[in-house]
């Protein structure tokens, strides 16, 4: 096991990714102990827990650098919906819809606590996002991206959803946490 220590510089891509055509047909059932519900106007901490509860292992930390009453502002906006899926009184993932520019939704997070993968729910949350997604009257496109640093199945899972690349990006960063790769072998 090699870990690369907090403070290494690391190369990534990022995929930006576009769905222009709603999907048809209903999103494939929860599992009946599923439970999604809309946080409405999140308290930054409970944001943040679900955040570091997906992301920790992914180098999610780019939240923690908004000052609180700038990230609150944004969570209540009222182009804003964060979505928990709760499972046995805990939450197993979430999905956070930004509608803030018209005509778009961008999927701004989605993602299963570590838990929660490979549990068979994460693809039927993403296809219940993306229908909440395209809800709101005028959306023409939905968006989302992912990065190297992401799951390692996290773009593969976006393409089979109906996500298309429209863009890649290549950037660097330096890891703000210890990071073991053996943990994101397939």
């Amino acid at each position: 096991m090699s870990i690369v220590p907090a403070g290494t510089e690391v190369p990534y891509q990022v995929t930006y990714l576009e769905m222009t055509e709603a999907p048809t047909g209903a999103a494939p059932a929860l599992p009946g102990d599923l439970r999604l519900e809309v946080a409405g106007k999140p308290p930054v901490w409970f944001f943040l827990s679900l955040y570091d509860a997906v992301g920790q292992e992914y180098e999610w930390v780019d939240q923690h650098d908004e000052a609180p009453e700038d990230l609150r502002a944004w969570l209540h906006g009222p182009d804003m919906a964060l979505t928990v899926a709760y499972r046995h009184g805990w939450p197993q993932g979430f999905y956070l819809l930004d509608r803030r520019e018209a005509g778009i939704c961008d999927l701004a997070y989605f993602g299963l606590v570590r838990e929660a993968v490979e549990t068979g729910i994460g693809a039927r949350l993403l296809q219940n996002a993306i229908r909440a997604g395209w809800a709101r009257a005028g959306t023409e496109k939905l968006t989302v991206n992912t990065c190297t640093l992401d799951h390692p199945r996290a773009l593969s899972v976006y393409q089979k959803a109906g996500f298309r690349p429209v863009r890649v990006e290549d950037c660097t960063r330096v890891l703000r946490r210890d990071r073991d790769p053996s943990k994101f072998a397939d």
